[in-house]
């Protein structure tokens, strides 16, 4: 039997609304530990509760959202363990993502495609736009995860990915210069192109750094203080 236009009107709804949440939350409208309150964006959004509540849910998922028994939905409020873990498994998926395209004879070809994103990232950031060039970066790292060809590894790598945006906000401070992140960039995928993978999965761990250096430089280390926004 034919799908009815209901049902995929109502998912489609949920799915806009949660990307207009995601993105206010990944643009740091709604500050670490602030509370998203139902009625509020309900009427803000002009739906009824329904699909709203399917579009935190698909949030909550993400890890973009923590929902509190008997409290609420807050925006997480990430700690030092919290950061040391989104690092981990962020290699870890980044690293199998290397290992199998380097061993692909596609190699060559995805790595033109990345090092052709690295060069959109260092024009933009020269003109002065780290916002595009932040996204840029992501672009990067996502599209270097999808061409492993794992739909799984993919779909866990954007769960991450969207995790790694709240530790921004945390780890500002400790972030190299502009010009330092675009030549890594630049490097990796020259790497990805002809290198062995040992090499390269030695530079795709540098390029990463210590988490813990990042929380030094950024002044968090062990205050356990979040920042304001």
């Amino acid at each position: 039997m034919p799908a009815t236009q209901g049902p995929l009107q109502r998912a489609t709804l949920s799915v806009q609304i949660a990307g207009r949440i995601r993105d206010d939350i990944l643009s740091g409208a709604y500050p670490p530990g602030a509370q998203l309150h139902e009625v509020e964006l309900a009427l803000s959004f002009g739906v009824s509760r329904g699909p709203l509540r399917e579009a935190m849910q698909r949030l909550v998922q993400e890890g973009l959202l923590r929902s509190a028994p008997h409290r609420g939905v807050f925006v997480p409020e990430l700690s030092e363990d919290d950061i040391r873990d989104v690092f981990f498994v962020r290699a870890t998926l980044e690293v199998a993502a290397v290992r199998r395209v380097v061993a692909s004879d596609r190699r060559q070809d995805i790595a033109r495609t990345i090092a052709g994103i690295a060069d959109r990232m260092d024009r933009v950031l020269k003109a002065g736009d780290r916002a595009t060039g932040g996204e840029f970066d992501f672009e990067f790292h996502r599209t270097l995860v999808d061409a492993a060809g794992s739909e799984r590894l993919s779909r866990t790598y954007a769960t991450v990915q969207a995790e790694t945006r709240l530790c921004l906000h945390r780890l500002m401070g400790g972030y190299r210069s502009s010009r330092d992140l675009a030549d890594e960039h630049h490097r990796l995928a020259r790497l990805i192109a002809e290198a062995p993978v040992d090499a390269v999965v030695e530079e795709l761990q540098r390029h990463f750094g210590d988490p813990t250096t990042h929380l030094r430089k950024a002044g968090l280390a062990g205050t356990g203080t979040e920042p304001s926004g």
